[in-house]
């Protein structure tokens, strides 16, 4: 990897830590279905306006709507409209840090979901690295002080519950239709709107919005969703889906970054110890570990 695709690695891991930091600043006030219809709105509205100019310099890929409407709101409900609103409920209780590392469990769910998708038994350092994921939240989340607020539990779950949707949605693009990555990107965040548009009306925002309140939803939607998309597709073009995905290990360090920076939240032994155990955990599943570091593979597996 060169150094301008090790840059925009590092902008995409800050760009994708700090969603965490505006949705803390933001679903208290708007809810999470009134927040999550801004985002996607504004990110399908940027990608619209990209596509456009890529159209103009005869470069863009149609939606071509007519044959791949399912595809797309299958992928905007798992990769967007649920995980976002499912984190966006947990981010009114939980602290960014813990919300960036809970994000960080998604390979390992995809690891489990794709051994059942195979129908395949689970590797001995896959077991391994879910067990070490499963303490490192357990770790991190018991010590934290946000475990001690009304709900907490129930945000910790809609939390582990979007990393889940992350690795469906990634199990199915697996074996879905071949499309164009930004087609998909802006395919997907027109579906999540529509999907999630409903909603605003049973769940309306309990307050009102400020300009710094709306700056940080208008930075979710743009930058934590539109541009981070193109950087990630991207670093695919560039470097291959695996190596893009090592950007899993790097959104935790930056999610716990911003918070401390600009929510002032503490990071107690608990946050550095249970992230560490919990990206160990990750790297056992995705197989970023050295062989010799890793566990015996179960008998029969590759």
């Amino acid at each position: 990897m060169n150094t301008v695709n090790m840059l925009r690695l590092v902008a995409l891991a800050a760009i994708w830590g700090g969603s965490f930091l505006f949705m803390r600043i933001a679903a208290p006030v708007l809810g999470p279905a009134v927040l999550i219809e801004y985002r996607v709105g504004f990110a399908a509205l940027f990608l619209a306006g990209v596509a456009w100019v890529l159209r103009v310099r005869g470069k863009g890929a149609p939606l071509a709507l007519r044959q791949h409407w399912k595809h797309y709101l299958i992928l905007g409900l798992f990769n967007s409209a649920l995980p976002f609103l499912l984190f966006a409920f947990a981010a009114r209780t939980l602290s960014a840090s813990v919300l960036s590392v809970l994000n960080a469990t998604a390979p390992m769910w995809g690891a489990l979901v794709g051994a059942v998708w195979a129908r395949q038994p689970v590797a001995g350092r896959t077991a391994l690295g879910l067990l070490l994921g499963t303490g490192g939240v357990a770790l991190l989340v018991g010590f934290d002080h946000a475990a001690e607020r009304p709900g907490a539990a129930l945000a910790v779950a809609a939390a582990l519950v979007a990393a889940f949707s992350y690795s469906i949605a990634s199990q199915y693009a697996k074996t879905a239709r071949a499309v164009a990555p930004f087609a998909n990107a802006h395919g997907s965040m027109w579906a999540a709107a529509i999907l999630v548009l409903p909603l605003v009306a049973f769940f309306p925002a309990p307050g009102e919005p400020t300009m710094g309140i709306m700056a940080a939803v208008l930075a979710l939607g743009v930058l934590c969703s539109g541009i981070a998309y193109i950087i990630y597709f991207k670093l695919i073009e560039e470097v291959g889906t695996t190596s893009a995905l090592t950007v899993t290990f790097l959104n935790p360090l930056f999610g716990i970054l911003w918070g401390a920076l600009f929510l002032h939240e503490a990071i107690g032994w608990h946050t550095v110890l249970g992230s560490a155990i919990v990206l160990l955990g990750t790297a056992l599943v995705t197989g970023f570990l050295p062989s010799r570091l890793r566990a015996p593979a179960a008998a029969g597996s590759k």
